[in-house]
């Protein structure tokens, strides 16, 4: 077999040192393929080798970094949860004069977020590892769900002053628009089911509706 010429050995041969950028890039590949194999397979059933097979890295590079496979896993759902997150100020940005249209823009983002690649597969693994892990759930709420719940409970004392007179309700209320509004479709979609553009717009629509005839009849 021909030896590759002194340019081709020097074209082929093994990188430096990588650059801080080049590690970040290859980390956030590492945390990523991570949870699509924690998901896929479940936290028993993974393991770092199979992980630094799939990606191309040495599995005591993973180590000296994470120590073992729980801190890994946490520290890509995590992660995962940090950039999935819709910030608040986009949604008081979809606030207008009309209650109604306003809920409906701010169902929109949400129910976009949830269906998300990266939503489903946070709702799935959460859901999956809660119990084991309890405590990624409560961190799923605390960044998550928390701040949109207090955004939300906001939006109603401003938009519906005296409304709400009992200790919690307005909370309650907010976690009933979120159920509502946002858990119909990510739960359907959760369970494998494709819904269409329309169906999700349609459903978005009615549950905004059968909210506002909720809190304002009810």
């Amino acid at each position: 077999m021909e030896k590759p010429k002194p340019a081709d050995y020097r074209r082929h041969r093994s990188p430096g040192r990588p650059t801080r950028k080049q590690a970040e890039v290859r980390n956030d590949e590492l945390l990523d393929t991570a949870l699509d194999m924690f998901l896929e397979n479940g936290f028993e059933r993974t393991t770092i080798e199979g992980i630094t097979a799939a990606v191309g890295m040495a599995k005591r590079t993973v180590y000296a970094r994470y120590g073992d496979k729980e801190t890994l896993f946490r520290t890509a759902l995590q992660r995962a949860i940090d950039d999935w997150i819709v910030p608040i100020d986009r949604l008081r940005e979809a606030e207008t004069e009309d209650f109604e249209a306003s809920l409906l823009e701010i169902g929109r983002i949400l129910v976009a977020n949830i269906l998300k690649p990266q939503g489903l597969r946070l709702m799935r693994i959460t859901n999956a590892e809660s119990i084991r892990l309890p405590d990624l759930g409560d961190y799923t709420v605390r960044l998550g769900t928390r701040p949109t719940i207090e955004y939300l409970s906001d939006l109603f004392n401003r938009r519906l002053p005296g409304r709400f007179s009992e200790a919690g309700e307005v909370e309650a209320i907010a976690y009933a628009f979120l159920h509502l509004v946002v858990g119909g479709p990510a739960s359907i979609s959760a369970w494998g089911v494709k819904l269409s553009a329309e169906d999700v717009a349609r459903q978005t629509q009615y549950g905004v509706r059968l909210f506002l005839h909720g809190i304002m009849h009810g």
